[in-house]
């Protein structure tokens, strides 16, 4: 079993010691969230939150995911850095091609590329991308992303995008990890990614029988997948065990609620007591 520490919302000064500090205690890797605005009215709907509120997210620090995770790459050097998860059909995937390239190979291949579709609207009109057939776009920005990190000359010629043969130099191949719950999601972890990121609730079982069954159906119950899952379970020794034995090949672990509206208070200290805490107790024992 691997180990993700998450830590989201912060100050932005805590996360280059953090990522030192998740590294020194034997943390795998290390999740980055993604978020590029905050609209002043909206309708749309947050499906983790129980009342799909959304307004813990107003005024809360986010540093762009690809610059964050060179900052902590280079202070650190083993630790890997998910995006969880990386907004990508709102994005030029070409532009997302470049940077998770360079991002891999500035941290010498610590980089496990985590996308998901905005569940926002205001992501896709702020960016000028239209919010119908999100899905197909995603799908073809996975393959564009996925067709450019491999370094020899690509082209793409799709319903959205229309690329002519390009290379990209330095490139370097990266997991690409499909966030989601729906059956779309888990297709396209199945059928388009190396792995699937579970973002906590629902009915973890139910998910990951129907994942499995995908990946029979594909023919790929065989090749290496991950899998990244937020449970209670994680929180305990015999618990990661019962995970594992269910297919899970990473969990996600974080010590504060991050759906709280204002500041997070916690010092920094805290946070790191917290992170080696569960190391001794889980980490050193799984």
């Amino acid at each position: 079993m691997r180990f993700t520490y998450a830590e989201a919302m912060t100050d932005p000064s805590f996360y280059l010691p953090l990522a030192r500090a998740a590294e020194a205690a034997g943390y795998t890797s290390m999740s980055v969230a993604d978020s590029l605005v905050y609209p002043r009215e909206s309708d749309s709907v947050y499906p983790y939150t129980a009342d799909g509120s959304r307004e813990f997210l107003e005024d809360k620090p986010f540093i762009e995911t690809f610059t964050l995770i060179a900052a902590m790459g280079a202070v650190t050097s083993t630790i890997r850095f998910t995006p969880f998860v990386l907004k990508l059909p709102v994005r030029p995937p070409v532009l997302v091609a470049k940077q998770a390239t360079s991002t891999a190979c500035l941290t010498g291949g610590r980089l496990g590329l985590g996308v998901g579709i905005s569940p926002w609207r205001e992501d896709f009109e702020v960016m000028g991308v239209p919010w119908e057939r999100r899905g197909r776009r995603m799908d073809e920005a996975i393959d564009v992303v996925r067709g450019l990190s491999g370094g020899e000359y690509f082209e793409f010629h799709g319903e959205f995008f229309d690329i002519p043969a390009i290379k990209m130099t330095p490139a370097r191949p990266f997991p690409i990890l499909v966030g989601g719950h729906s059956e779309a999601a888990l297709r396209r972890a199945v059928v388009r990614g190396d792995g699937w990121m579970h973002a906590g609730g629902g009915d973890l079982d139910q998910l990951l029988t129907r994942l499995n069954r995908l990946r029979e159906a594909e023919g790929k119950s065989r090749e290496p997948f991950e899998v990244h899952v937020i449970s209670p379970d994680a929180y305990s020794a015999d618990g990661v065990k019962r995970l594992e034995d269910k297919g899970v090949t990473d969990v996600i672990v974080g010590f504060r609620m991050p759906y709280e509206k204002g500041p997070d208070r916690e010092p920094l200290h805290t946070k790191i007591e917290h992170l080696e805490r569960y190391a001794e107790k889980v980490i050193g024992r799984a």
